[in-house]
C-alpha cells in the first residue's frame, strides 16, 4: 500500500535504524525502507570496534569552523561512544560489549602522534583511563613484536555489531516505526513533500532521510559523488580456546594500527580472532579473501600459522575525501536530509548522526547538525566510472610515501 508519514528513512543500517528509533520515541510516524535486510551492509559486517572520534582530526577545519567549532567536533567524537553505551543500557542489549581499546604504533612517528592524542584528550576532560605504552609494554595488550608502542583507551571497546543493530531495529518497531526489508528505493520525487518509489508502492513524507551511504548507487547522484564505496575485509579464525585467546590478547581489547591500509582485530565471544583491514578502492575483491587476509594476519601474529580460517567476508564502507562524516540537507531541497561518508568510524558516528538528524527534524536543538553541515565536502573527480580508479591510484601513492 502507498503510505503517508511524517518521515521516510532510506537505509537499514545504524544511521537509518537509530534515526527511526529516535523519531519513534518522539512520537513521529516513521517508515524505513531497506533494499536487502536490516544490517546487510556495513553496519552488520564491520569489525565491531567502538572507538572515540569522528574520523580525521578536525584541526584542518580551523579556518572554516574556528577553534570553538573544532573543539565541539572533538567533543562530539566522545559523545558518539556514550550514545552507543546509553542505547545498550536503555534497551538491555546483549551484544558482547567489552571495554578497552589499544591504538597501535608501527613507527616512532605513530607513537609521537599517540602521545599528542593523549594530551589532547586530557585537555578535553576525557574521563576514561588512558595509558601510553612503549615497545617493552606491548605484551600487556597483544602477543606481537610488530609494534613499537600504543595508546590504551578504556573508554572505547568492541562489540557484536549485528546483534546491536537488530536489537535497535526491534526497539524501533516496538515503538511504532515501520521497517520494510526487501523494499529498495528506486526513485525520489522531490518537492515540498518528497515521495519515494519502491517496486510495489510509494511513501510520501514531510521529511526524507537518505542514509544508504556506500549502497546509495545512483539514486541520488549529488550525494553519490561525495562518498565513494571502498571494500574492507575480515576473516574469522577457528576457535582458539580461552587460554590461547587470552595469551594472544590478554585484556580482550580491540586493536588497530595507524597505517593508511590499517589492520584491526579483536576476539569474539567464542574465542575466535576477527582480523580485518586492507581497504580497497578499486571496486574489485581479491580472488581469495581468506588467503589474502591470512597473509596479513600472519605478518602481525605469526604464531597463528597452525590456525584455520573458518569465515571470510567483504563489505563496502563510504569514504569521504576529507575523512569526515557528511551531514546536511540536499541543495534546494530543505525537506531532504542525509548522513554518509563515515570513513571507517561508522559504528559510533552513525548513532550520533541519527540523534542529530532526529533533533533537527522535530525542531529541537540544531547546533550539532548545523556544525557538521558547515564542513565542506568535495566531490570525487572522474565521474561514475573513474572515481574509484583515481582514488585507488591516489591511495597507492599515499601508502608508498608512508613506507619511505
Amino acid at each position: 500500500l502507498d503510505l503517508d508519514v511524517n518521515v521516510c528513512v532510506i537505509g537499514g543500517g545504524f544511521t537509518g535504524v537509530n534515526c527511526a528509533l529516535e523519531l519513534a520515541q518522539r512520537g513521529c510516524s516513521v517508515v524505513l525502507l531497506e533494499g536487502r535486510r536490516i544490517g546487510w551492509g556495513a553496519s552488520g559486517r564491520n569489525g565491531g570496534q567502538l572507538i572515540r572520534g569522528i574520523g580525521h582530526d578536525p584541526q584542518f577545519l580551523q579556518d572554516v569552523l574556528g577553534n570553538d567549532g573544532v573543539q565541539r567536533l572533538r567533543q562530539y567524537g566522545l559523545q558518539a561512544v556514550e550514545l552507543v553505551r546509553q542505547r545498550i543500557d536503555e534497551f538491555a542489549i546483549d551484544c558482547d560489549l567489552r571495554w578497552g581499546h589499544c591504538e597501535l604504533a608501527t613507527r616512532r612517528a605513530h607513537l609521537r602522534n599517540l602521545q599528542h592524542e593523549q594530551q589532547q584528550l586530557q585537555q578535553l576532560g576525557y574521563r576514561y583511563p588512558l595509558r601510553l605504552l612503549q615497545r617493552q609494554d606491548m605484551a600487556e595488550v597483544v602477543d606481537s613484536r610488530f609494534y613499537c608502542g600504543g595508546l590504551i583507551d578504556m573508554g572505547s571497546g568492541h562489540l557484536h555489531p549485528l546483534r546491536l543493530l537488530l536489537a535497535e531495529a526491534q526497539a524501533a518497531s516496538r515503538l511504532g516505526a515501520r521497517l520494510y526489508e526487501g523494499s529498495p528505493a528506486l526513485d525520489i520525487r522531490y518537492g515540498h513533500r518528497p515521495q519515494v518509489q519502491t517496486p510495489l508502492a510509494s511513501v510520501t513524507c514531510d521529511r526524507l532521510v537518505i542514509a544508504a551511504d556506500a549502497h546509495l548507487g545512483e539514486l541520488q547522484p549529488w550525494l553519490a559523488s561525495r562518498a565513494l564505496p571502498a571494500a574492507s575485509y575480515i576473516i574469522a579464525t577457528a576457535p582458539l580456546g580461552r587460554q590461547r585467546a587470552r595469551q594472544l590478547i590478554p585484556q580482550d581489547m580491540a586493536l588497530c594500527d595507524q597505517r593508511i591500509a590499517l589492520d584491526y582485530y579483536r576476539l569474539s565471544r567464542d574465542h575466535r580472532l576477527l582480523f580485518g583491514g586492507a581497504c580497497h578502492y578499486s571496486g574489485r575483491d581479491p580472488a581469495d579473501i581468506a588467503g589474502y587476509m591470512r597473509r596479513k594476519m600472519l605478518k602481525v601474529l605469526p604464531q597463528l600459522e597452525d590456525v584455520a580460517i573458518d569465515y571470510a567476508w567483504s563489505g563496502q564502507i563510504g569514504i569521504s575525501a576529507n575523512r569526515m562524516p557528511q551531514l546536511g540537507r540536499l541543495p534546494q531541497q530543505p525537506s531532504v536530509l542525509y548522513a554518509q561518508g563515515y570513513s571507517g568510524h561508522g559504528l559510533n558516528v552513525s548513532h550520533l548522526s541519527a540523534r542529530l538528524l532526529a533533533e533537527t527534524i522535530i525542531g529541537h536543538a540544531r547546533t550539532g547538525f548545523d556544525l557538521f553541515s558547515r564542513i565542506p565536502h568535495r566531490h570525487f573527480p572522474g565521474g561514475r566510472w573513474l572515481r574509484s580508479p583515481l582514488l585507488a591510484l591516489g591511495m597507492a601513492w599515499e601508502q608508498l610515501k608512508e613506507r619511505l
